[in-house]
């Protein structure tokens, strides 16, 4: 989830089409962290896999953190505790999940199916926070999973039951994950004491990456070192700085510059991304059933985030 990490020191605001310009890159570099992570999923026991994406990552965002605001904040024992359940879900978990499920599923295929996440956070924010939803985002819900549904069943709806695996309930068990942690991270930013959500995940980052490398370390008699040559070593990097660091801070700015509502609509780009780069570099099929299933779930995403305007 370019060549360099951008510095995040900005003295100005950023002109829209750099912010806009920089949404879409977030968008490519999450899109190409599916065809990183089925590489690394094929050669690698999992959690080593996470646990290198994490070394690169949390290194890189507490550099970040320690650039723009100078100093590493203190969290509370309470902010401390939300802290290691976003490390546990959003780090931890979800990681297990996306490699375990990659694993068995196509790049393109899991891309398709997490691209439900904004419309489950919806229903699980209505759930939890009692959060108003209208009829039209309820049918953007039913048409997400119906878009996923074509997808699994290669068009074959009534398949679907059939359809679904090991590989795709992994998956689904990621989009749970991190419903869970987007929920937490909304609640933790709505108080008036709240960490900066870059020092946040940069303190999940860690904790997460505590968990995993506990978990990596029953997994290394399991590694062939013989295996790992310079493919695997981008793909590491790739996914720690650029799918997950930089990608992070990149859709922070434009959370910033933008609002949520407006930055959040350059994620639909994220399984157009996965596909295309999974069809381009690693020779998977582009199906018709992937095309129509896509443009499908990603109206019923759309619907869903459409809220109803207030004067």
């Amino acid at each position: 989830m370019a060549a360099t990490a951008p510095s995040i020191v900005l003295t100005t605001p950023a002109p829209q089409a750099g912010v806009h310009a920089r949404l879409v890159l977030t968008a490519l570099f999450w899109g190409g962290a599916f065809i990183a992570g089925r590489l690394l999923a094929l050669e690698l026991p999992h959690f080593v896999a996470a646990t290198g994406r994490y070394v690169v990552a949390t290194a890189a965002l507490f550099i970040f953190l320690w650039l723009r605001e100078g100093a590493l904040p203190k969290p509370t024992a309470r902010q401390w505790l939300e802290i290691c359940v976003l490390g546990a879900t959003g780090v931890f978990l979800y990681n297990a999940f996306f490699f375990a499920a990659l694993a068995k599923l196509s790049a393109s295929h899991a891309a398709l199916i997490i691209a439900t996440n904004p419309a489950l956070t919806a229903v699980a924010a209505w759930l939890v926070f009692r959060q108003r939803f209208v009829w039209w985002q309820w049918v953007g819900v039913a048409t997400a999973f119906a878009g996923v549904a074509i997808v699994v069943s290669h068009g074959d709806i009534a398949l679907v039951s059939d359809a679904i695996g090991l590989g795709e309930i992994l998956m689904f068990g990621g989009a749970a994950s991190w419903v869970v942690y987007t929920l937490v991270g909304r609640s933790m930013m709505q108080r008036r004491d709240a960490l900066s959500p870059l020092a946040t995940t940069a303190y999940a980052s860690g904790v997460g990456l505590l968990m995993l490398a506990t978990a990596a370390s029953f997994e290394l008699p399991q590694v062939q070192w013989s295996r790992i040559g310079l493919t695997e070593l981008v793909a590491v990097g790739y996914l720690g700085l650029l799918g997950t660091a930089v990608g992070f801070v990149w859709f922070y700015e434009g959370v910033k510059a933008l609002g949520a509502a407006r930055a959040s609509v350059f994620t639909n780009l994220v399984p157009v991304f996965g596909v295309s780069l999974a069809v381009l570099l690693l020779g998977e099929p582009l199906l018709a059933s992937m095309i129509v299933g896509g443009f499908v779930t990603l109206a019923g995403v759309s619907l869903t985030n459409l809220t109803k305007k207030t004067n």
